[in-house]
């Protein structure tokens, strides 16, 4: 890499905003590096940018959600710079660090050759690169800066819990009163529906009385009809009967009177 390497110099966060600031002076910190990474320097430097003077948590959380696949690389090199800090310089909490340096290196590039046209050939080359990440604690005055933060959002977040506990304490106080009030005010909603009801009553019970008349003709009509149906069925049972006690006399008799006018004009011819 020609010139200068000008993200190498330490940065410190400072401000309220919390947006780094690059310092001259000596740096001591906490160092991890890996080598011989088998993508361009480029590539690496596009990811180390987005986390370089964040606080530890929050550049975890960047390269997490990060797209880029050198994401996934600059986030071992941070474990492992974070792990070094905990294990050799006894900084135990990640809140209290932040990336205070983090640059890429060319390294040693791989020469390939792909054939092409006409018998010539192109070079290919595969470059390497070596992945620097520097932690370090955090100034005492963006500690004590922490702290207080998160001692207002404590007390905050503890107000409003009071606060919101307070105002369903007076919803229960105000939910029986509301439920007296909507019971007084449909109570004499309810009353008019039901003076209402008999106007409309009537019509339907004029009709339901006009139908209870036609049925009682229907059931007195079919009550003659099956009066009358045994009388005549008895009339013929009675014919059926008398044909059958008439016996072979009457019979013969019968024939008699029918063969004499046909005797009596055989006679007369």
């Amino acid at each position: 890499m020609t010139g200068p390497k000008l993200n190498e110099a330490p940065v410190r966060l400072h401000g309220r905003g919390g947006r780094p600031a690059v310092t001259g002076d000596g740096y001591q910190g906490t160092r991890a590096q890996a080598r011989y990474i088998r993508m361009s320097a480029y590539k690496a430097r596009e990811v180390l940018d987005l986390i370089r003077g964040e606080v530890v948590l929050r550049a975890q959380d960047i390269l997490r959600f990060c797209d880029r696949d050198a994401a996934m690389v600059v986030g071992k090199v941070l474990a492992s710079a974070v792990a070094n800090a905990d294990h050799n310089d006894e900084l135990k909490d990640p809140d209290e660090l932040y990336v205070s340096a983090c640059y890429a290196d060319e390294g040693p590039t791989l020469k390939r050759w792909r054939p092409r046209a006409r018998g010539r050939a192109t070079r290919i080359r595969k470059r390497t690169c070596h992945i620097t990440v520097i932690v370090a604690r955090l100034p005492e005055d963006e500690l004590a800066r922490q702290r207080s933060a998160r001692a207002t959002a404590g007390r905050r977040a503890r107000r409003a819990g009071q606060e919101a506990a307070e105002q369903r304490r007076r919803l229960g106080r105000r939910r029986p009163h509301a439920e007296e009030t909507a019971a007084e005010e449909v109570a004499p909603a309810e009353e008019e529906e039901l003076a209402a009801e008999p106007e409309a009553v009537q019509p339907a019970s004029a009709a339901e009385s006009g139908d209870e008349e036609v049925a009682v003709e229907v059931a007195e009509a079919s009550e003659e009809v099956a009066e009358e149906m045994p009388s005549a069925t008895e009339a013929q049972a009675s014919a059926a009967e008398s044909e059958i006690t008439a016996g072979p006399e009457q019979q013969v008799a019968e024939v008699v009177e029918e063969t004499e006018p046909e005797n009596q004009q055989d006679e007369e011819q």
